[in-house]
């Protein structure tokens, strides 16, 4: 992890091995996939961007984890899941969705497959 990627995690540490658990099945299922991490998020990113991590606080304090990150992917469709924190379709047929994660268990296979939908979506952009 460089130094900027630290940086960010400066005032959650706690939530380091959660985001190392993404950032390792992210990289070994996506190709050309670019990190970039930045004061508020980090951005995840082929030719666009589809997705970034961060603290967003998408869910009530007493229902969020300790510790936690928050991954937020653009799709052209609305999930319909309760793993969805917040969604809104900031652009028609653009919908943005914030899911709240707190353990390594739910870095699965639903949710990579959303990251890969939200990845092959940003790459057909023109």
């Amino acid at each position: 992890m460089d130094q900027n990627t630290l940086f960010f995690f400066n005032e959650h540490p706690e939530a380091v091995y959660l985001y190392e658990a993404f950032e390792a099945r992210l990289l070994a299922e996506l190709e050309e996939v670019t990190v970039k991490p930045q004061k508020s998020q980090i951005t995840l990113k082929n030719r666009r961007v589809f997705g970034a991590v961060s603290f967003l606080p998408a869910r009530r304090a007493k229902a969020r984890p300790n510790p936690y990150i928050t991954v937020t992917l653009g799709l052209n469709r609305r999930l319909e899941s309760p793993r969805v924190d917040k969604a809104s379709e900031p652009y028609p047929g653009r919908w943005t969705h914030h899911l709240v994660i707190g353990s390594v268990e739910e870095i699965d296979g639903e949710l990579m497959r959303w990251v890969r939908e939200a990845y092959d979506f940003a790459a057909a952009k023109r």
